[in-house]
């Protein structure tokens, strides 16, 4: 169960042996999701920077206490008010002293199952922060030439965000392919696609088993050089591999390592992020129509990991008729539209929305799904950060945009 260190501000008038009993409420629900470790604030100086930090104002009158020790304090902060013993007044009181300082915290404040949502979000935000330093994403090959409004300032994105794009060349991955000549367990991968989908509408084993194998080149290169996730540059292996990167990619996506195609450097750092935050895979997509009277977006794309889908039909390529991609088939649910961009990265758009249907256009890439948008869809045409959007099963606009915030990132829209 993971653990939470609250740290516990209350006045002269009140103690800690009282604070469990004024807050059982609380306290009680929070014990459902984490190890809980009501901390002194006295204490304060013992608790590591790495635990998972909040704090809980349990009293009035204790202002000034929080400003004296506001140094020890995590940030960002997170602080927790449910009202008991003018509890609530105090930490609108703190949490404006914090804001006129240009310090981040975050105050909750509600039913304690309302607030244990926050806190689990917070988790989610401090841990994501956390993790992605010091990863590092492949660039495996250049960026399609048409991706014009992706490029990306590696150095700047290192120093604000901690992550590392890292160039590789497609002979790297070239050579690995050529050298893999023990097929079995690709056999194995190969028979189990085929017999866990709908139908196979184009391609042939054969196709499948070599698509399987560039996937099991991608894994090594994983591997020899430690990536977290990569963006491939597919249509240009395509002339030298006669097969794509659908398969590939969607079984990496599957296993928990973000991986897009065309070389699209920020819709990759996209998935990663998705990852990193919120442990789901996303859907590297193309917009293909936007109807602004219903609020709209149809997108489309060859290659989704097949665990997000109800089944799925094995397809050929949709630009080049070769190799094997995927027409997946989505639940009607709830899902969030994101988008990293900006030559910094420091740029998104976010929108919640739901899927409506499963649309099977002859002109258009395999996998293709209409969303109803809760964001207006303006943005697609007035402020577009690219191309591809990512589509995540669920409604995470609220985390993502608190975590967005958290690093310093522009809401486009």
């Amino acid at each position: 169960m993971k653990e939470l260190y609250l740290i516990t501000f209350y006045s002269s008038l009140s103690s800690m042996n009282s604070v469990a009993e004024n807050h059982k409420a609380l306290l009680n629900e929070l014990e459902k999701h984490f190890t809980v470790h009501l901390v002194d604030y006295h204490e304060l100086s013992s608790v590591s920077a790495d635990f998972y930090q909040a704090v809980l104002i349990a009293s009035g009158g204790v202002e000034e206490l929080v400003v004296t020790n506001f140094k020890l304090l995590p940030t960002p902060l997170l602080l927790l008010a449910d009202g008991i013993q003018n509890s609530l007044a105090a930490a609108l009181e703190i949490k404006g002293w914090f804001n006129n300082q240009g310090i981040a915290t975050r105050l909750t404040h509600g039913q304690p199952d309302v607030m244990v949502d926050d806190l689990l979000d917070f988790y989610k935000i401090k841990k994501a922060r956390t993790s992605v330093k010091g990863k590092r994403i492949g660039v495996i090959g250049s960026p399609s030439s048409w991706l014009i409004a992706s490029s990306i300032d590696y150095y700047t994105v290192h120093c604000h965000l901690g992550v590392d794009f890292v160039d590789i060349p497609l002979d790297e991955l070239y050579r690995r392919f050529d050298s893999i000549t023990d097929l079995s367990d690709i056999e194995l991968w190969a028979n189990e696609f085929e017999r866990n989908a709908l139908g196979m509408r184009e391609g042939n084993h054969e196709e499948i088993v070599k698509a399987f194998k560039l996937y099991k080149a991608l894994k090594q290169l994983i591997t020899d050089e430690n990536l977290s996730a990569l963006s491939l540059a597919c249509f240009t292996l395509i002339e030298r591999l006669h097969t794509t990167g659908c398969l590939a990619l969607s079984r990496l996506n599957d296993e928990g390592i973000p991986a897009g195609c065309e070389g699209d450097l920020p819709s990759a750092f996209t998935l990663f992020i998705a990852e990193q935050l919120l442990e789901q895979q996303g859907f590297m997509s193309n917009p293909t129509g936007i109807d602004r009277l219903k609020g709209e977006l149809s997108v489309a794309h060859c290659t989704i990991g097949t665990k997000i889908l109800n089944d799925y039909y094995i397809r050929s390529h949709y630009e080049t008729g070769t190799g094997i991609a995927i027409q997946g088939i989505l639940p009607l649910e709830e899902v969030t539209v994101l988008k990293c961009g900006g030559i910094n990265l420091d740029e998104y758009f976010v929108s919640a929305g739901r899927i409506i249907e499963n649309t099977n256009n002859p002109n258009s890439c395999r996998t293709q799904i209409k969303i109803r948008m809760e964001e207006s869809v303006g943005y697609f045409l007035r402020n577009s950060l690219g191309n591809h959007h990512i589509v995540i099963p669920g409604n995470h606009e609220a985390v993502i945009n608190s975590f967005m915030r958290s690093m310093s990132c522009i809401r486009i829209k």
